[in-house]
């Protein structure tokens, strides 16, 4: 086993990329497993409802493990920023204190299904439970807009945008 405190810092970036690579690759091959086997549909449903679940329980723990204080969408924001997906999706946010915009121009499982001939995947109703039920485990007044997602018709340099809010 590494030694984490004898790492220099290079090595240890170098080991959380490829921590989350690794992440990355387990959940595809997750998804194109049961979608060979089952079908899109039945795939679909069963991301949904695991992505749900990991909403509330990793905000929850990013919350707690990490010290993230405060409320409303900028809690919300800094709790996303320790999130494994949002680091490998490289999430683009605009935010004011209110109100955040997520924006998601490059969709690396999305671009990897249309290379290898597989149409896109609907991931908007995952993605919005993933967000709400994460945002809601931080602060229950912040609401999440789903803008666009697949299967909503979108340009070539965007595949999803979101807002959360907090009145």
């Amino acid at each position: 086993m590494k030694d984490f405190s004898r790492m220099a810092r290079n090595e240890l970036e170098e080991y959380v990329n490829f921590l989350l690579t690794q992440y990355r690759v387990v959940d595809a091959l997750w998804f194109l497993g049961v979608e060979d086997r089952f079908g899109l549909d039945k795939a679909v449903e069963l991301n949904e409802e695991i992505w749900s679940s990991i909403g509330s329980r990793v905000a929850s723990e990013i919350k707690t493990r990490f010290n993230v204080k405060g409320k409303g969408v900028p809690a919300v924001i800094k709790a996303l920023s320790y999130f494994p997906w949002a680091m490998i999706t490289k999430y683009e946010i605009e935010q004011t204190e209110n109100k955040a915009v997520i924006t998601v121009p490059k969709c690396t499982p999305q671009d990897a299904r249309l290379r290898h001939g597989r149409r896109e995947f609907p991931c908007k109703a995952m993605h919005f439970k993933l967000l709400q039920n994460f945002a809601k485990a931080i602060d229950e007044r912040v609401t999440v807009r789903c803008i666009m997602a697949p299967p909503d018709l979108h340009p070539k340099n965007l595949w999803c945008k979101w807002e959360l809010s907090c009145e």
